[in-house]
């Protein structure tokens, strides 16, 4: 019991072997959290998303190299991930909410043209949107297709135009 108490104590220095433990039981418990976080937290990557995995990242490394208590850390994560879940539920049973915290999709183009102030709302230059489009398409040929999204994760989304085939073939 004392080892672990050496081992898990709030000092300035710490021995290779006092910050390889820390390091193993931080991995174990950084697992359990991810868990608890719900797969959201590293599938979608959307601003909220992403602020658990920064945030989680930070905090955790000062348990490991002993540069704030062992104990209270991992509780501050350990809230962070349950908030982190609690929005996530939010964002299943509430539309508004998860409008109002993650934003709404953007439409950049369509109708044959770029809506510059969308654009600017967005921070995107007609270059990203280009950009986007070879990606997606594997083409610059705009011209097949019918609107282009920024979307809530700042993922650039297109959607092209869907011919319509004649269903009265002419004998």
């Amino acid at each position: 019991m004392e080892t672990l108490k050496e081992i898990f104590s709030y000092e300035t220095e710490l021995t290779a072997l006092e910050m390889a433990s820390r390091a193993a039981a931080v991995f174990i418990i950084a697992f359990a959290l991810i868990r608890i976080a719900g797969r959201r937290s590293f599938g979608l990557r959307t601003p909220i998303d992403n602020i658990i995995v920064i945030l989680l990242g930070a905090i955790l490394s000062r348990a490991v190299v002993g540069s704030s208590p062992f104990i209270p850390t991992i509780f501050a994560s350990l809230v962070l991930c349950i908030l982190h879940r609690v929005f996530g539920w939010l964002f299943t049973r509430y539309n508004d909410f998860g409008r109002i915290v993650e934003g709404e999709k953007i439409v950049l183009y369509e109708k044959g043209k770029f809506l510059e102030s969308n654009m600017r709302r967005g921070l995107v230059r007609k270059e990203d949107i280009m950009l986007g489009l070879r990606k997606a398409t594997f083409s610059d040929s705009i011209e097949e297709i019918d609107k282009i999204y920024l979307e809530h994760d700042g993922e650039i989304s297109i959607i092209k135009r869907v011919a319509i085939k004649d269903t009265n073939p002419r004998s």
